[in-house]
This record gives structure tokens, C-alpha cells and sequence, in this order.
């Protein structure tokens, strides 16, 4: 997988003990990698990096502890950086944007100044958000080539994340200088709606109607007719693995940024979810919540993900009705039998990416 790269390659991860670092920490263990890890706590308990008894560094800290951080990247002396840590949730972000912004900009900030200062990265991947666009509820997908904005603190946070890569980019790690002026290439990823098993958030649809249904509740559904572009953990993580095998080849022509989503025509509502989860286990239920005065989300949102289509030949593995029913059936073994899934799913995730012969897991 990914030309082998990662094997025996030292990667370090912020964000590690968070629900889409977890499953990226996974994945790299199984492919050889040697994995470092960098974050808070874990946020919630339970939670999914403690389920796996992963077999990796794990460093507890705040990537807004620039010193710290820096003396990791010294330490380990990481190859590539996976930068997933963040605040991450937009209702949380009106009640603390301060928080917000200093760990999605600051934060963000410390990690490009440690690894420019490491010596040892040569790739840089920065994870960012489909709420970096400026939403404008067109019912098109938005293009990396699209102007940047943000109407909440978590989504402008993330649009200034973008700001700051590019200006890192141009600045310090220019693909024109590479392999003379510096030897990094730095990128950036953007997804959409992330769903699968051992996301225990607060303020998340599927987070909460596990929770609701292991104390025999109704989950309240807010904005039943909000469109997103909903994928499997699985899929944006294929593309960040993807695009940061092409940064340590060298190749300059994909340091820049990457939107990794389902097909265009492949959104679907928070409602269609609702009830696709319900299909899956019968026992959840759920009511619209029809509370005025909520906090402001965007309505419609997508991806135009072409790009990377064309460019990288990356393409998703899983439709929406997939990653549901998988994300779906991880909760339900984890609270009927204790078992987790994670390992399973992504053997099957390979195997299905095998079997539409995509270009990373030829062999």
C-alpha cells in the first residue's frame, strides 16, 4: 500500500488520541510504520485510541506548548506530519472561540515552526475542514480554488488554518526552494462529514444516537433537511495517506491543497442518515428537535473533489449506505459484545479498494 512508503518510516500525528487520529495511528501501525504520537488526553471516555491498545508513542501535550512540541519533534525526529489536532466541533466553538482559535491557528502555527526547526520532516500534511470555504449554500461542490471564509469561530479558525499553510508554503517551505533552500513539502487536506465507529463527541448525529440508544432514549435531530457530503473515517484518510506518500517522493506538484469527499451527488440529509442508522439497528430512535434560536450551521455543503480524481487518482471506496452500515454495526458489536472493529474495517475497506483496482493498494 502507498508504494510501501510508511514502512519502518517515522510519522508522528497530532491529534493521536481523537477519534480520526486513532483510526490514522492504526492504519500506519498495520502498514510498518513507526508511530508518534502528540495530543491532549483523550476527550471522552470511552474512547477509541484507548480501545486499541495501540502499539506507538503516545506524547501527552498541547500543541499550543510550542516548547514542548518542539522538543518531541527533537526527540523523535519525525519524517512526516500527519497535523490532525484541533478543537473540533462548531457548537462548542460559540461557546468557546477563544479556545478555538488559539488551538486551530496557534496551534497550527507551532506545528509547521517544530517541524521547520526539526530537521528531520520532509512532509508536512495539514488537516483542515470542508467548513474552510466560504458557504455560500450553493448546491454545487466547492473547489480548492474557492475563496476561504467562515461564518462560525470553528470554521473561520479553519479558514485562517488554510491562510497559514499557504503563507508557511510560500514563505518558508516554497516547492521552488525544495531540495535546495529546504527539504519539506507541505499540504493540506479537506473533508466533510466524517462518520465510523469510537466518535463518542458531543453535538455529533451519530455520537449521540449511540449514546441515546444504550439508555433507551430518543435522540433529539437538529437540522433534519442539512445536506453534507458524508463519508466513512476511511475514505479522507486513504487521500491524506495517498498525498503524503507523493510529498515524500518529492513531488512538488502536490504540495498544495486537496479536498477528499464522496461524489458529488452522494450527499445526503441529516434526516436520510437518521433513518439509514435506524435500518441498521432497529432498537435506535429519534425525534426532530424543534427548538428555536440554535446556533447558526450551514445548510448545504459539498465537495468537488475532481481534483484529486484527476491528479491523484484517488477515488472513494465506500457509498454513503456503507459507511452508515459499517459505522453502525461497529457501535452495536462494541456495546452488545464488547468487540471493536476497527482492524476489520479497514482490512475490508483494502479489500474493497483492491477489488476496484485503485491506484494505492496496487501491488
Amino acid at each position: 500500500m502507498f508504494n510501501n512508503i510508511y514502512n519502518r518510516r517515522k510519522v508522528l500525528i497530532t491529534g493521536h488520541t481523537g477519534f480520526k487520529g486513532s483510526w490514522l495511528a492504526l492504519w500506519l501501525f498495520k502498514i510498518g510504520a513507526e508511530v508518534i504520537g502528540y495530543a491532549l488526553p483523550p476527550p471522552t471516555e470511552p474512547n477509541h485510541f484507548e480501545l486499541l491498545h495501540a502499539d506507538m508513542i503516545s506524547e501527552i501535550g498541547d500543541i499550543r506548548d510550542a516548547e514542548k512540541l518542539k522538543k518531541v519533534f527533537k526527540e523523535y525526529k519525525p519524517e512526516i506530519v500527519f497535523h490532525l489536532a484541533a478543537q473540533p466541533l462548531v457548537r462548542l466553538s460559540y461557546k468557546d472561540p477563544v479556545e478555538t482559535f488559539a488551538s486551530n491557528v496557534m496551534g497550527t502555527i507551532n506545528v509547521f515552526e517544530a517541524s521547520r526547526e526539526s530537521g528531520s520532516v520532509h512532509a508536512i500534511v495539514n488537516i483542515t475542514s470542508d467548513k474552510c470555504y466560504e458557504n455560500r449554500e450553493w448546491v454545487w461542490g466547492y473547489r480548492e480554488i474557492d475563496p476561504l471564509g467562515g461564518y462560525d469561530p470553528y470554521s473561520a479558525s479553519k479558514g485562517c488554518s488554510e491562510l497559514i499553510t499557504s503563507c508557511w508554503r510560500n514563505s518558508f517551505f516554497n516547492p521552488k526552494g525544495y531540495g535546495s533552500i529546504h527539504q519539506t513539502l507541505l499540504a493540506s487536506g479537506r473533508a466533510g462529514n466524517v462518520i465510523g465507529g469510537g466518535d463518542w463527541a458531543v453535538d455529533r448525529l451519530i455520537p449521540d444516537m449511540m449514546c441515546a440508544v444504550t439508555q433507551n432514549e430518543k435522540v433529539k435531530i437538529r437540522n433534519p433537511n442539512a445536506s453534507r457530503p458524508w463519508q466513512h473515517v476511511l475514505e479522507p484518510l486513504s487521500g491524506y495517506l495517498l498525498l503524503g506518500q507523493k510529498l515524500l517522493e518529492g513531488r512538488k506538484e502536490f504540495a498544495e491543497a486537496w479536498n477528499f469527499g464522496p461524489f458529488e451527488d452522494r450527499n445526503a440529509t441529516v434526516g436520510e442518515i437518521a433513518g439509514q442508522i435506524k435500518m441498521s439497528w432497529p432498537k435506535i430512535d429519534y425525534e426532530i428537535d424543534t427548538t428555536h434560536n440554535q446556533p447558526h450551521e450551514a445548510g448545504m455543503l459539498s465537495l468537488d473533489c475532481s481534483k484529486a480524481r484527476t491528479k491523484m487518482q484517488w477515488k472513494p471506496v465506500w457509498n454513503s449506505n456503507t459507511a452508515v452500515e459499517k459505522t453502525t454495526l461497529w457501535y452495536r458489536a462494541f456495546y452488545e459484545t464488547k468487540e471493536v472493529l476497527s482492524l476489520d474495517d479497514i482490512n475490508s475497506y483494502i479489500a474493497d479498494a483492491k477489488s476496484k483496482h485503485l491506484s494505492w493498494v496496487k501491488e
